[in-house]
């Protein structure tokens, strides 16, 4: 089969596609699937730079999440057949023709939504709802700030805050990405890499309470938007784009009543794999209706990833790619 392989923790700049990649096989509790479409996110940057947590045998594909056609299953696997249509959450190896994938972490797929826009949904809208829904129980009329939000879980944060009913403040790292923030339901937009960023925050919010932060950057924005959350707000970490993992004065959670909220989509995958099924029905239901739009903003071929990866890495991307192996 055709893949995209690294061959060691070398980075993005040794990734090579192969036309001759061995196929995999479903091992217990897993199925096979013929790809049609893979999300591109930024852990495959850290995956074949060995930053992940989770650190695969050589050679491997990166590609996280997927959609597709099941082509066999376990003998232990009865949830699906040859033939459902699928996606799934794999950590690695949706960048080729055939992934295999754990049957606890596919879910059935509905006519109403196609292949490309499941493999946009999965992760990026995926956490969004996890976080925004379950962890922070999101109400109408809150304040959501979005940090990072003109990227894909970004986006898909503003588009479900919107749907339960919250005012969004989309924050982005240049002027550049406010429109594409307001395209997808922003209500207002800033920019926190100005020096006066705490200050032009404050004059937004013009004394309204800040309720919910989604964060997705880290490093020194995460501990100026923690002294702005209001009484029992909840700050949602989701993760480090920044590079920094900042350290939070925990005298302000106390003093605030503040909630600090890790939001790991797999976690909720393995742990409570009933509550997972039922939030993607959820989100499938949401989208089907549109309720929710994914964006899609590039659709790649195989040998056009490494480059775009290199964009994601360097934080030069906006929206969401889906690969096409």
């Amino acid at each position: 089969m055709r893949a995209l392989l690294c061959h060691q923790f070398s980075g993005i700049d040794g990734l090579v596609v192969a036309t001759d990649a061995a196929a995999p096989q479903p091992g217990p509790g897993e199925i096979t699937v013929r790809v049609r479409a893979s999300g591109m996110n930024f852990l495959d940057t850290l995956i074949v730079s060995g930053k992940y947590q989770v650190k695969p045998s050589f050679p491997f594909s990166p590609g996280a999440e997927i959609a597709g056609e099941v082509l066999s299953v376990a003998p232990d696997v009865s949830r699906f057949k040859p033939g459902d249509r699928v996606c799934a959450f794999t950590y690695y190896g949706g960048f080729a023709e055939t992934c295999s994938a754990k049957a606890a972490f596919a879910w059935h797929l509905p006519d109403a939504i196609d292949d490309v826009v499941a493999a946009a949904s999965l992760i990026t809208y995926g956490t969004a709802w996890f976080g925004l829904a379950d962890r922070a129980q999101i109400r109408p009329g809150e304040t959501c700030l979005v940090l990072g939000a003109a990227g894909g879980v970004g986006l898909a944060a503003i588009q479900v805050a919107k749907k339960f009913g919250a005012h969004v403040i989309a924050g982005v790292g240049s002027t550049a990405r406010m429109q594409i923030c307001r395209d997808h339901g922003a209500d207002e937009c800033i920019d926190y890499s100005t020096a006066d960023f705490r200050y032009q925050l404050k004059l937004l919010l013009s004394g309204r309470p800040l309720d919910v932060v989604v964060d997705v950057v880290g490093g020194s924005v995460s501990q100026t938007v923690l002294r702005q959350l209001a009484w029992r707000g909840r700050l949602l970490v989701i993760g480090f784009a920044a590079g920094d993992i900042p350290q939070l004065p925990a005298n302000f959670v106390l003093l605030r009543g503040i909630d600090v909220l890790g939001v790991v989509l797999d976690g909720l995958f393995q742990y409570e794999p009933d509550r997972a099924a039922q939030m993607m029905a959820d989100l499938f239901s949401a989208i089907a209706s549109g309720a929710l739009k994914p964006p899609v903003t590039e659709v790649l071929g195989l040998e056009a990833v490494p480059e775009a990866l290199v964009r994601m890495a360097r934080r030069q991307a906006h929206g969401k790619r889906v690969v096409r192996p």
